[in-house]
């Protein structure tokens, strides 16, 4: 009797992979696991980008101006933090995903203010080197913010898959799990203000 339950539970099992397109199924689940790596790693080389710029920036103001060295102690530990926290691409839970964007939150607060209060110095706004590096920090986060877009849209397509039925049951059976994705930073629906 226990030995036709065992033969029953295996045929059953075999007829729900391959009758509901199971190989293919957890082929599609892998294909978009790994699109999510890519498009993380995408998002990294952004942010990294970002981060080898800003020591140049920093340079670049400290020697066109007498400038607020906390500002500059601010942007420089911000990197540093931001920098040190790293995410493997195969543990792409949501708590990992929050921590690194609040540390890049944190740099992208304290860049913007160190490009606000670069606006009293003309002698810094006329340095090319300062402009060049303004540019390609604006160009960098144009890109970081199409990466997070690009990786968002790869995590939905995944999550989807893998929460649909019958997809669902292959990916509970084969330790398939939801990742996460970036979420705007909390007031971020309110406009800065800038006071000189």
């Amino acid at each position: 009797m226990k030995t036709s339950y065992i033969v029953i539970g295996v045929i059953l099992f075999v007829l729900l992979i391959g009758g509901c397109g199971g190989v293919s199924s957890y082929n599609k689940m892998v294909s978009l696991d790994e699109t999510v790596k890519a498009k993380w790693g995408t998002v990294q080389a952004d942010y990294q980008r970002r981060a080898d710029l800003i020591p140049n920036l920093v340079e670049t103001v400290k020697g066109a101006a007498n400038f607020e060295k906390s500002t500059l102690v601010d942007v420089t530990n911000a990197r540093a933090k931001a920098t040190s926290i790293q995410v493997d691409a195969s543990k792409l839970d949501p708590a990992a995903i929050q921590k690194f964007q609040a540390a890049q939150g944190q740099l992208s607060t304290a860049l913007g203010r160190l490009l606000v209060a670069s606006e009293k110095y003309p002698e810094l706004k006329a340095n090319d080197n300062f402009s060049a590096l303004q540019v390609q920090l604006e160009g960098t986060e144009n890109r970081i913010k199409v990466s997070r877009m690009d990786f968002n849209n790869a995590v939905q397509d995944y999550n989807t898959k893998i929460r649909s039925f019958p997809s669902s049951i292959i990916a509970n059976m084969t330790g398939f799990q939801q990742k996460g994705s970036f979420q705007a930073e909390a007031g971020s629906d309110k406009a800065p203000s800038v006071k000189f």
